[in-house]
């Protein structure tokens, strides 16, 4: 890896990469304690906070691919015989390696991504917390005892580890997500292999910088955590037969394809896709709990969560309050370096994403939305990549296509409802199915938000806004968000494949229904 004029890097950015060992690779490949010398392609990372470059990497090529592979495999044959609570103790160790480590990966995803520094920061944090579950979990990988019909025998169900879990993971959380599959595949006895989102190289490379100590100090076998850079390697993942599993966080179009492509060979899929989250504001509502869960859900991480509120739904009584109440608190945002603490909201990922908010605000006027806060491009010295806009409200209607879909930017379509049966139809009547919430003092309306005539996301919240998630539950949503599930609660059993047995003690062997043999 080449540092491009790394002493002119702002914000200490230098200090974390040196901190993380960046400069001690020059490659995107690894087995896990190895890198790999790669002649591919070179990858440059740039940072949308002020459009530097920090990096470059080699992208993994056809014969890296292959070498990592066949590696991956040679590991997993030892490592599913580890028993499962010492695999989590070498996670308990990882978890540990990384709250060393917090401040400066906390500032490198800030940095190349683009989020807040407290974002960044508790990014890491839920990788901490996603191993501190995943110890726990690794003795608690349980299977069911069942009665059986036949005398003198018994029946119980066992979990094994799968094999090789792909991991294709997103821009938006360049390592959360990641160590969300990991940590609970390693502990189920799975090997990793990584394919991170290009435009987030160097928080991969950091990662694996940081584990692969933890790993050479217990003498896990090479490849049990396996990274691959390069946009090619997802379809090959894809293809891969050896490759039983993929988690895959992205948009719903590619997970389309991913889907039916792991499919064809009979292969599983976790799908972490697109979000069209919507905020219920009863007329019941406490509204400064309202301002304080849609703004962050709105405009935190610049509007680029899966988990972003993208409409907010309000009764008619109070329909007027809250849009006042909403331009209040949205010009009293503060835009620019995420570096900077005092600042709210940072920049999107990359002129393209730029383009495509600027390009949904002009179809929501076509298609008769009224502009309730302005939007914009950001310009000037403090905004020199280009890559900053301003959080944009929008009434509009629900039926609307670009409503409709899913735009990674931060803008809020405001839709109005008379009933709270109205708002439930507003809020499931779209593609996606992520996260949802409702924000009521009314027992009934929460009931019957939460019943199964209410919400249809596999997220549904009362009182807190829909950003956000704690790794105890699991993770995931309906409809054209996948239906995958992470982190935590049973998503452990997506990473295994179950096995039921049945044990005869006794010294005859009855047959089903009552067949016999004349012998």
């Amino acid at each position: 890896m080449n540092t491009i004029s790394v002493k002119t890097l702002p914000f200490g950015v230098a200090e974390a990469l040196a901190a993380l060992g960046i400069n001690d690779v020059n490659s995107g490949t690894s087995t896990g304690t190895q890198w790999i010398n790669s002649n591919g392609n070179l990858l440059t990372s740039t940072s949308p906070v002020d459009g530097r470059q920090i990096a470059t990497v080699h992208e993994s090529t056809p014969e890296d691919y292959e070498n990592v592979m066949q590696t991956a495999q040679d590991a997993f044959k030892a490592w599913r015989m580890l028993p499962a609570p010492k695999r989590g103790e070498i996670v308990r160790q990882v978890g540990d390696a990384l709250r060393k480590y917090k401040d400066p990966l906390g500032k490198l995803v800030s940095y190349e991504m683009g989020k807040s520094l407290q974002e960044g920061l508790g990014e890491v944090q839920e990788m901490i917390d996603i191993c501190d579950f995943a110890v726990g979990l690794s003795r608690q990988l349980y299977g069911l005892t069942m009665h059986s019909e036949r005398p003198k025998h018994r029946m119980y169900e066992q979990w094994h580890p799968l094999g090789t879990v792909g991991i294709i993971s997103a821009f938006n959380f360049p390592v959360a997500v990641w160590s969300w599959n990991a940590a609970i595949a390693w502990v189920c006895g799975d090997v990793c292999v990584w394919k991170p989102s290009s435009k987030v190289p160097l928080c991969a490379v950091a990662c694996q910088n940081i584990i692969s100590a933890v790993f050479r100090e217990n003498n896990v076998p090479e490849g049990v955590s396996c990274l691959l850079i390069g946009n090619h390697v997802g379809d090959r993942m894809n293809n891969d037969p050896r490759v039983p599993m993929i988690s895959f966080t992205g948009s719903t179009r590619i997970g389309r394809r991913v889907a039916g492509t792991v499919a064809q060979r009979f292969g599983r899929t976790i799908l972490e896709l697109g979000g069209n989250n919507a905020i219920i504001v009863s007329e019941h509502a406490d509204l400064n709990m309202v301002l304080v869960g849609t703004v962050f859900g709105a405009v935190g991480t610049a509007g680029q969560r899966c988990t972003t509120t993208r409409r907010l739904i309000v009764h008619e009584s109070v329909y007027d309050k809250t849009l006042q109440v909403l331009k209040n608190a949205y010009g009293q945002l503060k835009i620019g370096n995420p570096l900077d603490a005092s600042n709210h909201v940072g920049p999107l990922i990359d002129k393209g994403a730029v383009q495509q908010y600027l390009d949904a605000i002009e179809q929501a006027k076509k298609e008769g939305g009224r502009i309730i806060v302005e939007g914009g491009v950001l310009t000037g010295a403090a905004f020199e990549s280009g890559c900053y806009v301003k959080p944009c409200i929008i009434e509009a209607d629900n039926s609307y296509k670009i409503v409709q879909e899913e735009t990674f930017a931060p803008i809020l379509y405001v839709l109005k409802y008379k009933t709270v049966e109205e708002a439930i139809q507003l809020q499931n009547d779209v593609p996606q199915g992520l996260s949802s919430a409702i924000f009521t003092s009314n027992m009934r309306e929460m009931e019957q938000f939460l019943s199964c005539e209410g919400s249809d996301c596999g997220i549904a919240n009362v009182n807190i806004g829909t950003s956000g998630a704690e790794i105890g539950g699991a993770f995931g949503g309906e409809k054209e968000t996948g239906g995958g599930r992470e982190s935590g609660s049973d998503s452990w059993k997506a990473y295994m494949r179950r096995q039921t047995n049945t044990i005869n003690y006794s010294t005859s062997l009855p047959l089903a229904q009552g067949i016999k043999f004349d012998f």
